[in-house]
């Protein structure tokens, strides 16, 4: 018996060293090409893996990259995250380089978790169905387009701040501008108003923003398994809505021009085909997640610089407060009240910068090529990185330091202020993202003043900058008579 468990051990830890060996050759050999970038390829499977996420959620994501930038002394350098081999690309050249590039040397990518969280119905990738999307949005989400949904959403910011602001000494503002950015998205995608539908609604994307970039493990309590779980209701809560719809339209009850989820009802591709309900339900989960989440990012950072530099603050209240006195009671927000909220777009674009909602996004190399003398193999993953200029002193100096008078002028150099990304894969909601922000800005600052309850709360990269309590603060609202 202590013969068989000795041979039965030494039989495991063959089959052990010989599953590794396979790994670690096999690993090794997806990064055995001549001259591609300097860099380390780290743990099979895991790679660097483990470094690159946790320092975002340590609050610095861009301390991975800079480390490798110093250890390297070059702008692209090879790593292995999320499971593949990657180059990462650092500042504006390489930038320009990917962004100019698109569907010539290079195409979007997501990691295999996006694909399990977000399973496309149909057969094509979400890759593809990201392409078609795109098609879709620019007669909704172009400037000239919006203009016309200002009003609803600052009838929307004024229904939001008198239930949940309104006779509030204190707030936790992240859920709150995340309820705001969402029901504005369910109202104008899908003409869903209902406070309590809303809520429903909103509850299960937190954890979809949390799986995304992690940990691909589908075991129980993981973020993975939460993010799986939270989409599949979620789509199954849509699938309902675009049923509904369907039959109001046939009914006559629902208008063709209301919104997004209508347009992509009634609206059939160059071959006369029309999409089905589970196509249609994929992009909408798409809008649902692009329309809100960057934009409650972006509310909730302004909220907390402004409380922490009060000059800023009284400079966007002045600004505000000037529009908000030209306003007839009951009267909502115009694009021509938009174009004078300069200065409150430079605050704005400055909280862009340095708590960056996208940290950067993938590419895949379409065919081999040579960029700064280093070869690129087929197939490759390539990540530009965000932070590695907009916090970097050569680009912006004093890159910690607050300072919206950076967006003046000419502004930035190209390139160099990218939180939209660039080039034909720029964000389409670009405008539309612009647009609740200032709307959410003008309803805050004419309404309220107020400062942190947590003086050195931490911020947490997961995989956008998050407040880990939620950024409390305490209002102090202003008299009805300074408006």
């Amino acid at each position: 018996m202590e013969l068989f468990l000795i041979s039965l051990l030494i039989l495991l830890f063959f089959f052990l060293s010989l599953t590794l060996f396979i790994l670690f050759h096999n690993h090794k050999s997806l990064f055995s090409y001549p001259n591609t970038p300097p860099g380390a390829i780290g743990l099979p499977i895991l790679g660097e893996s483990v470094e690159f996420l946790s320092s975002g959620w340590k609050g610095h994501p861009e301390k991975f990259i800079f480390d490798r930038l110093n250890k390297y002394k070059s702008d692209v350098f090879k790593t292995s995250i999320v499971g593949v081999p990657a180059a990462i690309f650092c500042g504006p050249i390489c930038n320009k380089f990917l962004f100019s590039n698109e569907n010539k040397l290079v195409t979007p990518w997501w990691p295999d978790s996006v694909n399990k969280i977000f399973p496309s119905t149909t057969q094509t990738s979400t890759k593809e169905e990201a392409k078609k999307l795109k098609k879709l949005l620019p007669q909704f989400l172009k400037p000239e387009a919006l203009q016309r949904y200002i009003g609803i959403m600052d009838e929307l910011a004024e229904r939001h701040f008198n239930s949940f602001w309104k006779n509030r000494e204190e707030v936790l503002v992240f859920p709150l501008a995340k309820s705001f950015t969402f029901s504005i998205a369910c109202r104008l995608f899908m003409s869903v108003e209902d406070e309590i539908h809303v809520e429903r609604l909103s509850g299960p994307f937190e954890h979809i923003a949390a799986g995304i970039i992690s940990m691909p493990i589908d075991l129980p309590g993981t973020p993975f398994n939460r993010a799986i779980k939270a989409s599949k209701f979620i789509r199954k809560e849509v699938v309902a809505i675009v049923r509904q719809r369907k039959q109001d339209l046939a009914e006559g009850k629902a208008l063709a021009t209301q919104d997004i989820l209508s347009h992509m009802l009634l609206t059939c591709d160059e071959n006369g085909v029309y999409m089905n309900e589970s196509d249609i339900t994929d992009k909408i989960l798409g809008l649902l997640i692009g329309g809100h989440d960057t934009a409650s990012v972006a509310c909730t950072f302004i909220v907390k610089f402004l409380a922490e530099l009060p000059h800023i603050y009284d400079a966007v209240y002045t600004e505000q407060m000037e529009i908000a006195r030209a306003k007839a009671e009951g009267e909502t927000l115009k694009w021509e009240d938009i174009k004078k909220m300069k200065y409150s777009w430079n605050v704005a674009c400055e909280v862009l910068r340095i708590a960056s909602p996208l940290q950067g996004a993938f590419r895949e190399a379409l065919s081999d090529f040579v960029f700064n003398g280093f070869f690129i193999p087929k197939g490759w993953k390539l990540y530009w990185s965000a932070n590695s200029t907009h916090k970097n002193p050569e680009y912006f100096p004093e890159p910690y330091k607050f300072d919206p008078g950076r967006f003046e002028g000419n502004g930035p150099l190209p390139y160099t202020f990218v939180p939209f990304g660039g080039g034909p894969r720029m964000c389409p909601g670009k405008e539309y993202a612009k647009l609740e922000i200032l709307v959410f800005m003008h309803n805050l600052v004419k309404r309220f003043k107020w400062t942190k309850l947590l003086e050195n709360e931490n911020i947490i990269v997961n995989p956008m900058p998050i407040p880990q309590k939620g950024l409390p603060v305490r209002l102090f609202p202003h008299q009805p008579l300074s408006l």
